[in-house]
C-alpha cells in the first residue's frame, strides 16, 4: 500500500501547474548534454565515430543521424569544418603550419594543406598571407 500512495502522490505533484516538466528523450537519445560532449571529443580528441558514438551509447549510425538532425551535418563534415574554424584561427598566429596540422588533428601538414585547400580554396600558408595583406 505505501507503493501506491508514493505513485499517488507522484502523480499530483507532476500534474501541479508549477512543476516544471523536463521533456521525455528517449533511451539512447542524443541529449543536448551528449552532443556537446561528442562535439568536443571529435574536436579535441583522436577518437574514431564509432568510439564517440560509443562514449554516447549509440551505435554509430543511430549517432550519426541524430548528429545531422541536431547540427545540419554528418559528424565527419562537423569535424573537419571545426578543425578548419581552429585551423584558420591558429594560422592567424605566427605558428607554424605544421604545429597548426598537429594542433587540428592532422596526421601531417601534407593531408591537413590538402583539406585546407579543397575546402578554404588555397593553401594555409596563402591563406595565411592574405589575411596578414587584405
Amino acid at each position: 500500500m505505501p507503493g501506491a500512495r508514493l505513485s499517488a502522490l507522484n502523480r499530483r505533484v507532476a500534474m501541479h501547474p508549477g512543476t516544471p516538466q523536463a521533456p521525455l528523450q528517449p533511451p539512447g537519445a542524443l541529449t543536448p548534454a551528449r552532443l556537446r560532449r561528442a562535439k568536443e571529443l571529435m574536436l579535441h580528441s583522436p577518437l574514431s565515430i564509432i568510439e564517440i558514438a560509443g562514449v554516447c551509447n549509440l551505435t554509430r549510425s543511430h549517432f550519426s543521424r541524430a548528429f545531422k538532425v541536431n547540427t545540419g551535418l554528418s559528424p565527419q563534415a562537423w569535424r573537419l569544418l571545426a578543425r578548419m574554424e581552429k585551423a584558420k584561427r591558429l594560422l592567424a598566429t605566427e605558428a607554424p603550419i605544421t604545429h597548426v596540422s598537429l594542433e587540428c588533428g592532422f596526421c601531417d601538414q601534407a593531408h591537413f594543406t590538402r583539406a585546407f585547400s579543397r575546402l578554404v580554396g588555397q593553401p594555409p600558408k596563402a591563406w595565411r598571407q592574405a589575411q596578414a595583406h587584405p
